[in-house]
């Protein structure tokens, strides 16, 4: 008998576990992969991330990880003007000033590893079936490889098993919802030029609505891919490989690839956006991460949502287990604390991914925040949650951005 199950061993489901172990819960880290393996990503960690890695005491030992310091985000329009923004910029001492891009397969490792340590897991279980009693989430059924079906009973379980997430297929929280879902391709280079400390996203007209990102991955490894609406790739037949491969070779970029070339076939997956509140509780269980559609609407950044909320959902678990009331009036606690954390952020990123469908306003604003260092600060003051939320919710906020 367990206190938590964590189904899924990615970056929420590991920092759920580790945030247990400080909180004297005993739980049980299951996951049909056997660590390390890949996760097709862009591998970018964000300031939040680094965050809650430093409240982990773990800061150091990523930093001597593989991959790249970021110190700097590049924004480029339709028309390709660009800018720059600086991270070390922020007005406020408490805001991480750096970032930085680690492959998945090294980063999650890392992670796992870190809560092996302190938690008990199981590699290359799989779970095909949610215990319920009463109407009540009581634990899981699955198996090892070959192995005979087990019942494993908790407390509580976390989802944590990403997008296509078994624990919200199971108990019926599962929903696509094109609108609001991104499709994306990923694909490892080497010798792409003008690698820096920066993340690259290019609003290019070839992948309009969407994105084409450059991330230096360390060494000589780019990480790049596109990314876009799954409704706005069903609706245009957009063939996601071949305009990669347009995007590289078109007169912007060809010389930047030039030398480049393709360490593996690209791989794509799906991202389920924070522009929704999906349900993520229940009487028994969490949805945590990817599982709980926690993607930012305009980067397509995860990892930094995926560890708040398994910190959240470990600190909500604690409490629910000292009142020994595991119902969703009790869980619901876990839903208020993460909007409340990350849902200005994500409307922010909503109306920031509105905007960009649009050809004209995107070149406009991109073509003010090359000229002008207000429009810069006020775009940083967005991404880093450093605007009032009064400000975010007024529409001559937004007039602001246009015409300061």
């Amino acid at each position: 008998m367990f206190d938590v199950i964590i189904v899924g061993g990615g970056p929420a489901g590991a920092t759920a576990a580790l945030y247990c172990h400080k909180a004297g819960l005993k739980a049980l880290l299951v996951d049909k992969a056997t660590f390390p393996r890949d996760k097709i990503c862009g591998d970018a960690l964000s300031g939040k991330t680094v965050r809650i890695l430093r409240e982990l005491n773990l800061l150091d030992s990523l930093q001597n990880l593989d991959g790249a310091l970021i110190r700097r985000i590049t924004f480029g329009g339709p028309s390709n003007k660009q800018f720059d923004l600086n991270l070390k910029n922020s007005r406020h001492s408490e805001h991480i000033t750096q970032g930085f891009v680690i492959p998945r397969k090294i980063f999650d490792n890392f992670l796992f590893q870190e809560a092996k340590k302190v938690t008990e897991v199981r590699e290359g279980f799989s779970v095909k079936e949610i215990l319920i009693e009463g109407g009540i989430v009581k634990g899981i059924i699955g198996n090892d490889a070959h192995g005979p079906d087990e019942e494993i009973q908790a407390d509580l379980v976390f989802g944590a098993d990403g997008y296509n997430s078994v624990v919200a297929r199971k108990l019926g929280l599962y929903d696509m919802n094109m609108e609001h879902t991104s499709v994306a391709i990923r694909c490892y280079y080497e010798g792409v030029k003008d690698l820096t400390d920066q993340i690259e996203l290019h609003y290019v007209k070839e992948v309009n609505p969407g994105y084409f990102w450059i991330f230096p991955a360390g060494g000589n490894t780019a990480n790049i891919g596109l990314g876009l609406s799954k409704e706005d790739v069903k609706k245009q037949k957009k063939n996601l490989v071949k305009l990669l491969d347009d995007v590289t070779a078109s007169p912007y970029f060809k010389d930047r690839f030039a030398d480049a070339k393709p360490l593996e076939k690209p791989v794509g997956w799906n991202l389920p956006l924070g522009s929704i509140r999906r349900p993520n509780f229940g009487d028994g269980f969490m949805l945590l991460g990817d599982a709980a559609g926690l993607v930012d609407p305009f980067t397509g950044e995860g990892i930094g949502n995926a560890l708040v909320s398994g910190k959240f959902a470990a600190e909500t678990a604690q409490k629910a287990k000292a009142g020994n009331n595991f119902n969703a009036a009790v869980l619901s606690e876990y839903d208020t604390r993460l909007w409340d954390e990350i849902g200005p952020e994500l409307n922010v990123s909503y109306k920031l991914q509105k905007l960009a469908r649009s050809r004209f306003l995107l070149n406009f604003v991109i073509n003010r925040a090359t000229r002008n260092e207000k429009v810069r600060h006020i775009i940083a003051g967005m991404l880093a949650n450093e605007i009032p939320r009064k400000d975010l919710s007024n529409p001559f906020f937004y007039f602001k951005i246009l015409f300061s």
